[in-house]
């Protein structure tokens, strides 16, 4: 075979015209063109296989072990641990260890010191035992990082449950917060939603303190076993990380000289305030965390297994588990059908269905059904803001979120459908309700307006991420895209300022442009179609998205 001047074999075409003449360059545009076309008619017809039969679309949503780990725990310390769930999470956890024996938080992530020890323990409860080489490297590398006594505060309150870990040694949060008025700092509506349902329950659980019996000991998990957890130097008094420090004392002596009575009606009150907030599938916020730490701080105030509340709460659970074809069992942090909807909408729109097609209508139906026109915990700081959002998840009345209500009124948009009377009607209401959740810097944040306390943050507590929901370039983008679809980029929002708004859209931009850049669309920058992680504990990737 003669080799050609381009590199192939064979007879060179001497008729052919030379690579970069015009031809050729309109060939290889033209092949191009046709590749996509055939590419985006594939996709097209792929999404309308996926599509459920009541017009919803939901990829798997990946988060991290330490979902499963925690599911795990709690099964143990209610008493319910199963052999076969055991078997299938364990095998889903033992597939996602990385080679050096840890576990990340996020794909393709760094090693995670507080999700290589939970996934470690669910091993254990498993029956792995310590001296096999998967176990014996991950137990190196946490005590390499400090052992147990370094991990997050969560982690440590898993290990506290079963006295692995002394309750003394972490910090306090007592259930007296709920008598906050929410104008006073640390008031529970100071926290962003996904911690505020976490914090409340867990307020609970810190005043009970409980201790189930340990399976087994976790020595060698600790740098020193004799010395579990090493003395920390406070931070200067002056400084706010020691003024935090110092309250953090104060709130355990009080946890020992509180009013029983008070702490009695405190706890009380808290257990009706997560009650209330059980959605009508069992879960709570639509999101596992939530549910696992209200299911415990219930069971703990007397809620037998039985009681409708908890077999409600404990059945949404289960629903949050994903049985793959290998045997393995993932538990979803939340579901994302709203999310993966208004986004499949969109594409299948875009990508050449006409607008009347039955599956975009009945994807439609699906939305405008998922509407939420109740109040819910936003109205705290927008009394007079009338509903009209709609949440991330199946089941989430409480907490609809600002960048899928703007996703969604995008979605709606591009449908032609047989009732566009109440098609427009729900706009209308998604439309009003984001722009009455702007903050007052001009942008917006997930789910409330205004939520930027500096206190949570600081709370020795709170070492798990942000606890708070500033607005960010992020969500920010989603809805000033969908004004300036709606035609109100430079427009009086409507009523003007009487629903705590800015008069003006444009305001906007300065807002969710600080600390962005217009070359980047990683988290945190402007990228309208960027998925911010709801859970900033947690990063998910939606099969769908």
């Amino acid at each position: 075979m003669t080799a050609t001047t381009d590199g192939s074999t064979g007879a060179a075409n001497l008729s052919a015209p030379p690579a970069g003449h015009p031809a050729d360059t309109t060939t290889a545009a033209d092949d191009v063109l046709e590749a996509a076309r055939r590419a985006a008619e594939r996709s097209v017809e792929h999404l309308l296989g996926r599509q459920d039969e009541q017009g919803w679309w939901k990829g798997d949503l990946a988060t991290n072990v330490t979902m499963d780990a925690e599911d795990l725990l709690l099964r143990q310390f209610l008493g319910i641990l199963d052999p076969e769930t055991t078997r299938a999470a364990a095998l889903f956890i033992r597939g996602e260890q990385l080679g050096d024996g840890t576990w990340n938080t996020f794909y393709g992530g760094p090693s995670d010191l507080s999700a290589t020890i939970e996934a470690y323990v669910a091993l254990r409860l498993a029956g792995d035992r310590p001296d096999e080489p998967h176990m014996a490297r991950a137990a190196t590398w946490i005590r390499e990082q400090g052992g147990i006594a370094a991990a997050r505060v969560f982690t440590r309150i898993w290990l506290a449950l079963f006295g692995w870990w002394k309750w003394d040694d972490l910090p306090e949060l007592p259930p007296e917060l709920m008598f906050f008025p929410k104008w006073v700092p640390l008031n529970i509506y100071d926290f962003g939603c996904w911690a505020r349902q976490t914090i409340v329950p867990l307020t609970i659980v810190s005043a009970k303190r409980p201790v189930r019996p340990a399976p087994f000991a976790l020595d060698e998990l600790h740098t020193d076993p004799a010395h579990p957890n090493p003395p920390r130097k406070l931070a200067p008094a002056a400084s706010w990380d020691g003024l935090f420090q110092r309250l953090d004392k104060g709130l355990h002596l009080y946890h020992r000289l509180a009013p029983r009575p008070l702490r009695r009606i405190a706890m009380n009150v808290a257990a009706r305030w997560i009650i209330e907030r059980q959605e009508s599938d069992g879960c709570w916020g639509g999101i596992q965390p939530p549910a696992v730490y209200s299911v415990i701080a219930l069971h703990l105030l007397g809620y037998d297994l039985d009681h409708p509340v908890m077999k409600a709460g404990l059945a949404s659970l289960d629903r949050f588990a994903v049985h793959r074809e290998d045997g393995a069992r993932m538990v979803e942090a939340c579901q994302s059908p709203v999310w993966d909807t208004c986004l499949a909408t969109i594409a299948l729109v875009d990508g050449g269905l006409r607008p009347d097609h039955p599956a975009l209508v009945r994807a439609a139906d699906w939305m405008l059904a998922e509407e939420i026109t109740r109040p819910g915990d936003w109205s705290v700081r927008r009394p007079e803001l009338a509903p009209g959002g709609w949440a991330f998840e199946f089941h989430n009345d409480n907490y609809p979120d600002i960048d899928d209500t703007a996703e969604v009124v995008l979605a709606l948009r591009r449908v032609h459908h047989p009732d566009p009377a109440r098609l427009e009607a729900a706009i209308e209401r998604g439309v009003r309700w984001n722009l009455g959740m702007q903050s007052r810097n001009g942008a917006w944040g997930a789910f409330d307006a205004d939520n930027t306390s500096p206190f949570p943050n600081r709370l020795p507590f709170c070492d798990f991420g942000e606890v708070i929901d500033p607005p960010s370039a992020d969500v920010t983008g989603h809805v000033v895209e969908m004004l300036a679809v709606e035609g109100l980029g430079s427009h009086p929002v409507p009523g003007g300022a009487s629903n705590g708004c800015s008069p003006n859209r444009r305001r906007a931009a300065p807002g969710s442009a600080a600390g962005a850049s217009t070359t980047s669309t990683g988290p945190g920058r402007w990228c309208p179609h960027w998925s911010p992680p709801d859970c900033p504990q947690r990063t998910p990737r939606s099969a769908a998205r």
